[in-house]
């Protein structure tokens, strides 16, 4: 077909085959459309939606664009999983998880993004590490993947290649928030990835991509359901970004929680808790475990024992990071040379935090970015972020600035008081909402359960 009839089919409200669709996409990679044409394509999408069929096509077709790796060669062990996240703040959630799931016998070939606006990016995470290589050559991917089992890394050019030119377009189009073109630039990329399964960690509330609850729901919904149709197994937890997940917001800061973890330095906390719950839905869709509760011994077990850390510092040290890493995050992780503590206008509970704006914050540090051209300045950001429920009072501070100056220190601190609602009492939300689980498993459980339930 002529491309003018496909956008002239879906202007006018018309369902697009598959044969439709998969020609316009192929058509975007390989540069025989214009932007305009993609700018009238996703307005269509826009304002007459697609429905489940066209959007496991599209999702199909951004996939199969470019490369979709193919691991046979390297007569892997253990299956191929992976997570994706919607974005929040303070969630280095994949720093902790893939070489978890590595230890526990899965393959990780975790491609990551940037952050932009309030949320987070693992590889700006990453990328604090000093040599850290996000963008490896193809052969140290595959060594990486076969020997250490995990390896977070950057979108190579040829992985979905048209989801690039769809999505700058998106950009500045005003056409980002449309649920078809979500859903598929995010599973064409992980899709690409050739998993055993996948987990999604869907962020709903005040932080989350979506400001609307509902809408966040019915992304989780479809988000599985089209990757399960693509041929992935899927999991889809809605898990709260009603406050940040870790105790620290920004990159250096956030590094150094992660390994505090990893080196058992530090138990507890809501990162732990997510990060484990996760990793049991990753290794029982990837049947490394019979359930959850064989699942959580196995990932006890692994931190315990050292694995998890063992993990993550062969893949830095693979990746052209410092070998020493874990024993010296001083050395090698930069800090800010202003600290500065924060503390609430009165005592009281925290009842409400402001996510979006603490991201902001972290921004106006420098930590994050406006636009996907401005630089980070990995050493800044925020730690012992007071959370909900909690007492805060002139000893115990609402959080702690790490800036690059006195004056960034000074106009972010005013505006973190606007950030957290000190009352009497709190109302803490779960930490997973709901769970959105595959319906070929054969058990079924609730995250935090002692056990399965049938």
């Amino acid at each position: 077909m002529l491309i003018q009839d496909i956008l002239a089919a879906k202007r006018d409200g018309q369902t697009l085959d598959s044969a439709m669709i998969r020609e316009f996409v192929m058509a975007i990679a390989s540069d025989q459309v214009g932007d305009e044409q993609i700018g009238a394509f996703t307005m269509a999408v826009y304002l007459r939606d697609m429905n489940l069929d066209e959007t496991v096509a599209l999702t199909e077709a951004t996939r199969d664009s470019g490369h979709v790796l193919d691991y046979r060669a390297l007569d892997l062990p253990g299956p191929v999983l992976d997570k994706h996240s919607t974005g929040g703040v303070g969630d280095p959630v994949s720093l902790v998880l893939g070489p978890w799931l590595a230890a526990c016998g899965a393959h990780v070939p975790m491609i990551s993004g940037r952050g932009l606006g309030h949320t987070g990016g693992t590889l700006d995470k990453l990328e604090a590490i000093p040599g850290y290589n996000v963008t490896p050559d193809h052969a140290t991917f595959e060594r990486l993947l076969r020997d250490t089992g995990v390896t977070i890394i950057g979108q190579s050019g040829n992985l979905a290649p048209a989801d690039k030119r769809l999505y700058a377009v998106r950009d500045v189009t005003a056409t980002v928030a449309s649920l078809p073109l979500i859903v598929a630039s995010i599973l064409g990329k992980k899709l690409a990835e050739n998993l055993d399964a996948l987990v999604m960690d869907v962020k709903i509330g005040n932080g989350a991509f979506l400001a609307n609850d509902d809408e966040t729901r019915q992304l989780a919904m479809t988000i599985a359901e089209v990757a399960r149709r693509a041929g992935t197994p899927t999991t889809a937890l809605l898990t709260d970004m009603n406050q940040c997940l870790a105790n620290s917001a920004g990159n250096a800061v956030e590094v150094r929680e992660c390994l505090d973890i990893m080196t058992g330095k530090r138990r507890g906390g809501r990162l732990l808790e997510l990060t484990r719950t996760l990793a049991v839905e990753a290794l029982v869709a990837g049947r490394l475990a019979e359930g959850a509760d064989e699942a959580r011994r196995r990932l006890d077990h692994a931190l315990d024992s050292g694995r998890v850390a063992e993990r993550f510092a062969g893949m830095v040290a693979g990746l052209g990071g410092p070998s020493d890493l874990l024993d010296n995050p001083e050395r090698y992780l930069a800090e800010a040379p202003v600290v500065r503590d924060v503390y609430a206008a009165h005592d009281g509970i925290v009842a409400a935090q402001d996510v979006k704006s603490l991201g902001m914050a972290v921004v106006a540090l420098g930590g994050g970015r406006r636009r996907a051209s401005d630089s980070i300045d990995h050493r800044v950001g925020l730690d012992s972020i007071a959370t909900l429920g909690s007492r805060v009072d002139r000893h115990t501070p609402l959080a702690r600035i790490h800036a690059a100056n006195a004056e960034d220190a000074e106009r972010v601190a005013e505006q973190l008081a606007d950030c957290f609602t000190i009352g009497e009492s709190a109302e803490v939300p779960p930490l997973v909402h709901d769970l959105l689980q595959d319906p070929s498993r054969n058990t079924h459980h609730t995250p935090g359960d002692t056990g399965d339930r049938t």
